[in-house]
């Protein structure tokens, strides 16, 4: 085989390869989101709550066993790359992703929920402008760790970023925060997971929210001060007993990710945003042949 008969294999492989992840994304729970619904559906004494955290469960072995899309809003596709500078498909990556992602809304398959703002036109495949978006870091090496988030709407809707006065520091984090999830309600369908960003720019503090929810549920930030505040945000948000669905008790996360970036002496921006009860995400490592592996862990494993 030519060079340019082994570029176009590793290709058809790494985009075979992705299709294969987001269909386990889309149609397994990982296993410390499923693990996390049980301990809550466990410990549940509202009835009502409890029949949702029951249903849930159920929703999620029929999608597994069905191999079907946990939920009918399959999302918004964000894909976080970790690329080394020689991995053979990085010039080719973004195009590649779009390619995946066209075959995977048609084989999986997924709702079509990218449109197009200004013209109100949906694309009909889940790409367009920045769609899917595409994180990327390249570091040494020649492999790729790729890990797809699935989005949905009810869970981006209340999603707020502000600039808070300095002065205000941790404790206004913690009140924005509480005050965030009060007004979101039952809207991102809950029990959720809360990511908080914390930075200079508003636009630094989304990212890194949305990244932090990338992280599994019970899995603690390394830095013990920040560890120690996903716990006191969660303690706190949880007093709110918005609870499963709505319907009160007190699980209304299952867990809150924080993430932050160093900041301005003059401003301090949060941001705050949610994945719904179902937490789709899925991680995989492709070496330089196009070959990979998937490495979360999915119900059914």
């Amino acid at each position: 085989m030519d060079a340019r008969g082994f570029g176009m294999s590793v290709r058809r492989d790494f985009v075979e390869g992705v299709v294969e992840l987001m269909t386990v994304a889309a149609t397994r729970l990982p296993v410390d989101a499923h693990e996390a619904l049980r301990r809550a559906m466990e410990n549940e004494r509202n009835e009502l709550a409890r029949k949702q955290l029951e249903a849930m469960l159920r929703n999620a072995e029929l999608a597994k066993g069905l191999v079907r899309p946990i939920c009918q809003d399959t999302g918004m596709v964000y894909f976080f790359a970790r690329a080394g500078r020689n991995f053979p498909l990085l010039v080719e990556l973004d195009g590649a992703l779009r390619e995946a992602t066209r075959e995977a809304t048609r084989r999986i398959p997924l709702r079509p929920n990218a449109v197009d703002p200004v013209r109100e036109r949906n694309s009909g495949d889940n790409t367009g402008s920045h769609m899917p978006w595409v994180d990327l870091e390249v570091v040494d090496g020649d492999g790729l760790t790729l890990t797809v988030l699935f989005k949905g709407g009810g869970s981006e809707y209340p999603s707020v970023a502000r600039v808070l006065p300095p002065i205000q520091g941790i404790n206004g984090v913690k009140k924005f925060v509480v005050e965030s999830m009060f007004n979101a309600g039952a809207m991102p369908c809950p029990p959720v997971v809360v990511g908080v960003g914390i930075a200079g720019g508003v636009d630094v503090a989304a990212k890194l929210a949305k990244k932090s929810l990338l992280r599994p549920i019970g899995v603690r930030h390394p830095e013990p001060e920040v560890a120690r505040l996903e716990e006191e945000i969660l303690g706190l948000v949880n007093r709110l007993e918005i609870g499963p669905h709505g319907f009160g008790g007190p699980t209304t996360a299952l867990d809150v990710k924080v993430e932050y970036g160093h900041r301005h002496p003059a401003s301090l921006a949060v941001a705050f945003t949610t994945n719904c009860w179902v937490v789709r995400r899925g991680t995989a490592e492709f070496k330089a042949d196009g070959s990979h592996r998937i490495v979360s862990r999915h119900m059914g494993e």
